[in-house]
């Protein structure tokens, strides 16, 4: 395997010390180094444990990062070329990811075990010693009680259920207690609906519908076929160690105030909503909620989101970036062309790169596998980034069977499609691999990506929130183009657009400007006007469904002219000024609207003329004048009589019914 140390240390402009056996007889080269560097990257994986144990050992205070070139660059039929992939991967791990914040979960051990006849009590009675179980029967046959009562065994169905490990809560209907006298087969005293219980830990070997959605991510609850007897095994092995406290990462960070969801009652943007696989998201008034215990860190919904209002922390999606240009950078500066990168997570992606490697030709030398932690959680401005910094291509690396739905990481690669070929990068520039077979990996990187490198590949160093990422990467993706083209129109739920104002409905209202949730659309304090930033616009729909003049349509498309310019005039007007003070207020198109549609109304006219002057006044004047009116709040005409059904009966129609000369019957 060659290492390519002159390479390296060129385009990485770095010490670089090579070794042939630094795990074993030259452990002692790898402690000097230690004792010499801060900040030490060692091109090995299958090491890193004993190297990490060697540098706590001295007391090593330095950054202590690992790359994998054997299985990712030098087990490889192209490993004489991989020179520039080599660096690329020592470049990418040295940039420091920041630290990894995580959510505690706590469990006493209370376990609900759910069946329907004796394999839910058999498990009870294993997992006794360890858990406090309680067995629920759900429409069970006949079961044979036990001899002694160890656990309680009840009966009842859940119909709802919600929580997570150390918090559960379920709904029970048909709840029963067994009676004391049951002999062969236990008899139920009178059931009732309704009741509720709690516990820690839920074991389903109901065999039915499972009780959460995406029940394998549900931390806490665990399911098997009762008819399985492995499954069963694995699950009380399981089961038995699900009592302490436990930390998982917090995959999403949250920041209500940018949340574009709902405004007024009117609900927005649902893009996270519709994506979430475990329900972890629920809506929480203008905005969502995420409970970070629930979330399985399928990152979809921060993929999807237009404002960053919900954002992935494993890592942040600027960290992530910033790897991705050290890859990418570092693989040009090395002399590396035509470079694609794999994206690929690390429980299936890197078994698969490995068995690769290990049984086949490994990854071509051009490829560059960049780990995520699920690829779901790459948005638009991952892809675009990649592009913009000179790839010729960007591969995801799925399952054959997903865990859960890829629906947002395809909508996501069908924008960027999009985008990418109106700007001339080609039509096969980035495209999904699902498979579970290193052939058909090898197979699906072969075949050449029909996409075109950019003039000036950028090299901007990524910085700031999702949103300003997502918007910096587009126009960067645009500097660099082929092709560039100023207009690209796009599919409904597309992250960018415009806001199409029908000007001649528009009443300046600015209702819209109170319901946008990122200042897209907003007024100016010194003149009725209403003003649209197209770059800060999400295409949530609020303002659309707010207007009540039905005045605006979405319009999804990515306009960079539009772009550049700060704020474009929608509409405005003079405003109108108080016909007795002076002072503006309101629009005179809205006035003289208001006083077209009162003209002669009783209120305004005859004895109440005079009162039409107060339309045109402000409200502190016109309060005014209507308190020096005195005006008669009786005075207005008399309604029509009200007609009942006798007024049309026979008997009221007839001849004899109707009045005489004098006025009576």
């Amino acid at each position: 395997m060659p290492l390519h140390g002159e390479r390296v240390a060129k385009s990485c402009r770095t010490k670089v010390r090579t070794a042939d056996q630094l795990c074993r007889k030259e452990l002692d080269f790898f402690k000097a180094v230690l004792a010499q560097e801060s900040d030490v990257t060692v091109a090995c994986t299958q090491e890193a444990p004993l190297f990490a144990e060697v540098a706590e050992d001295l007391g090593y205070a330095g950054r202590l990062t690992f790359a994998n070139v054997r299985e990712q660059a030098g087990w490889s039929a192209e490993a004489a070329q991989a020179g520039p992939k080599t660096a690329a991967l020592l470049a990418a791990a040295a940039e420091e990811m920041p630290p990894i914040h995580a959510v505690t979960l706590e469990s006493k051990g209370v376990a609900l075990i759910y069946g329907c006849d004796e394999v839910a009590i058999d498990v009870a009675r294993r997992l006794a010693a360890s858990l406090d179980v309680t067995v629920l029967l759900s429409r069970p046959g006949e079961v044979t009680p036990p001899h002694t009562t160890d656990f309680p065994v009840v009966k009842g169905t859940i119909s709802a259920a919600r929580g997570h490990l150390g918090a559960f809560a379920l709904d029970v209907d048909d709840y029963a207690l067994p009676s004391p006298s049951s002999r062969r087969h236990y008899l139920w005293q009178a059931p009732r609906n309704g009741a509720s219980s709690t516990s820690d830990i839920v074991i389903d070997l109901s065999g039915g519908v499972p009780l959460f959605p995406a029940p394998e991510q549900r931390p806490g609850y665990l399911r098997a076929d009762p008819r399985d007897a492995a499954a069963v095994e694995r699950l009380i092995g399981e089961a038995g160690g699900l009592t302490g406290t436990f930390d998982k990462p917090r995959y999403i960070t949250f920041t209500a105030d940018l949340c574009a969801h709902s405004r007024s009652k009117i609900t927005g943007c649902t893009r996270c909503l519709d994506l979430c696989p475990t329900g972890a998201i629920v809506p929480d008034g203008d905005h969502v909620a995420i409970d970070p215990a629930i979330c399985a860190g399928c990152g979809q919904c921060a993929a999807a989101c237009p404002t960053g209002a919900a954002a992935y922390a494993l890592p942040p999606v600027d960290a992530l970036l910033r790897r991705l240009r050290a890859l990418l950078t570092t693989y040009a500066a090395a002399g590396g062309t035509g470079g694609v990168v794999l994206l690929h997570d690390g429980e299936h992606g890197t078994a698969l790169i490995d068995a690769l490697a290990r049984f086949g030709a490994g990854l071509p030398a051009h490829v560059l596998p960049l780990q995520v932690n699920e690829i779901t959680q790459a948005g638009p401005e991952v892809f675009a980034s990649a592009i913009a910094y000179g790839a010729a291509g960007v591969a995801v690396l799925g399952r054959a069977k997903p865990r859960h739905d890829l629906l947002g990481l395809s909508r996501t690669l069908d924008t960027v499609r999009t985008i990418v070929s109106a700007l001339g990068y080609g039509d096969d520039i980035v495209r999904l691999i699902e498979t579970d077979d290193p052939d058909a990996l090898a197979a699906g990187i072969a075949r050449p990506f029909a996409g075109k490198a950019g003039a000036k590949p950028s090299t901007f160093l990524p910085m700031g929130t999702k949103r300003g990422l997502l918007e910096f990467a587009f126009r960067e993706l645009h500097a660099a183009a082929p092709a560039p083209v100023d207009r690209i129109a796009l599919d409904k739920g597309a992250p960018f657009g415009k806001a199409d104002v029908n000007a001649e409905a528009c009443t300046l209202c600015l209702a819209c400007v109170s319901a946008c949730p990122t200042a897209a659309l907003s007024d100016n304090p010194d003149q009725p006007m209403l003003r649209f930033t197209e770059s800060l616009c999400v295409q949530c729909g609020l303002c659309e469904q707010t207007c009540p003049e039905d005045a605006i349509a979405l319009v999804p498309q990515l306009d960079f002219v539009a772009w550049r310019e700060p704020k474009r005039v929608v509409k405005e007007e003079e405003p109108f000024h108080c016909t007795s003070c002076g002072k503006p207020f309101g629009t005179r198109s809205t006035i003289e609207r208001i006083a077209a549609k009162l003209e002669g109304h009783w209120m305004f006219s005859g004895a109440n003329a005079a009162r039409r002057e107060a339309l045109f006044m402000c409200e502190d004047c016109r309060v005014e004048r209507v308190v020096n009116e005195s005006f008669d709040p009786y005075g207005a005409p008399a309604r029509p009589q009200v007609r009942t059904a006798e007024d049309y009966s026979p008997a009221a129609t007839s001849p004899a019914a109707k009045p005489g000369k004098d006025g009576l019957n």
